[in-house]
C-alpha cells in the first residue's frame, strides 16, 4: 500500500499558481487540506498522518463510503500512518527530499506515490501509473536518481505541451482564467480516486480505469 506521498512543485511565491506547481494547487484543493497540519522536515514540509484518521477524514469529505454496518472499507493489514510531503528543495532535487523521509520510515519505493504536473497530458487529463519513463521531468529524474529505481506511484496531472516556446518558461508560467477552470473541475474528481489510491491494497487495480482519464475537454 502506499505509504509515502510527495507532491511534487517549487517553493517560492514567485512559482505560486505555475504549471510546475499543479501538485501543490492539487494538494491545496482536497477537501481535507485544511487538516493537514505541515512542519518542516526531511528538506520538505511534512505531514504524518494515522491511517484510521485519514480514512475518517475520506468519509466526513464524502470521499470514503462506509459499509452497511458502519465500518469503513480499509484494509486489515494498511499502514500505521500515511505521510505526506511537499519537497522545499525545488523541483531538480525533489528526490533528496523524498529518499531522505523513504530512509527514516523505511518506505520501499514500491510504497510511494509521486504527484506531478505532465507537459504530454493534455489539460483536463489524469494519469495513474505504475514506473515506467520520466517523460523528461526533472522531479521524475531527481526521485530515480535518489530511490535508485523508476518503480514507484505516478499521479498525473496534464498540463499540455507549448505549440511553440520553451518548455521550461511553459511549466513557470501560470495557467490561463479558461485553464483554472479546467482545474476547478479535474481536481473534486481526482480528490476521489486519491482516497482510492490511499485505502486500496492493490493500487494496481485502479490502472485500467485511471490509467489515462480525461476528465475535462
Amino acid at each position: 500500500m502506499i505509504q509515502l506521498v510527495a507532491f511534487l512543485g517549487n517553493y517560492g511565491r514567485e512559482y505560486s499558481g505555475t504549471r510546475h506547481n499543479t501538485a501543490w494547487l492539487f494538494e491545496e484543493s482536497l477537501p481535507f487540506s485544511g487538516r493537514i497540519s505541515w512542519s518542516n522536515k526531511y528538506k520538505s514540509d511534512f505531514c504524518a498522518v494515522d491511517f484510521s484518521e485519514l480514512a475518517l477524514w475520506f468519509k466526513d469529505c464524502g470521499l470514503l463510503k462506509p459499509r452497511d454496518d458502519g465500518s469503513l472499507p480499509i484494509p486489515a493489514d494498511a499502514p500505521a500512518k500515511v505521510y505526506f510531503m511537499k519537497p522545499l528543495t525545488y523541483m531538480n532535487l525533489s528526490g533528496d527530499a523524498i529518499g531522505e523521509a523513504a530512509r527514516f520510515f523505511k518506505i520501499p519505493p514500491s510504497d510511494v506515490l509521486v504527484v506531478h504536473d505532465e507537459i504530454e497530458l493534455p489539460l483536463g487529463t489524469v494519469s495513474f501509473k505504475w514506473s515506467g519513463g520520466l517523460g523528461g521531468h526533472n522531479g521524475l529524474r531527481s526521485t530515480k536518481a535518489v530511490l535508485g529505481t523508476a518503480d514507484f506511484w505516478r499521479l498525473r496531472f496534464g498540463v499540455g505541451k507549448p505549440a511553440n516556446g520553451n518548455v521550461a518558461d511553459f511549466v513557470l508560467g501560470s495557467f490561463s482564467p479558461d485553464e483554472k477552470i479546467i482545474l476547478s473541475q479535474v481536481f473534486p474528481q481526482s480528490a476521489g480516486l486519491f482516497a482510492k489510491l490511499l485505502t486500496a491494497r492493490d493500487p494496481a487495480r485502479l490502472i485500467p480505469e485511471w490509467g489515462k482519464k480525461k476528465l475535462m475537454a
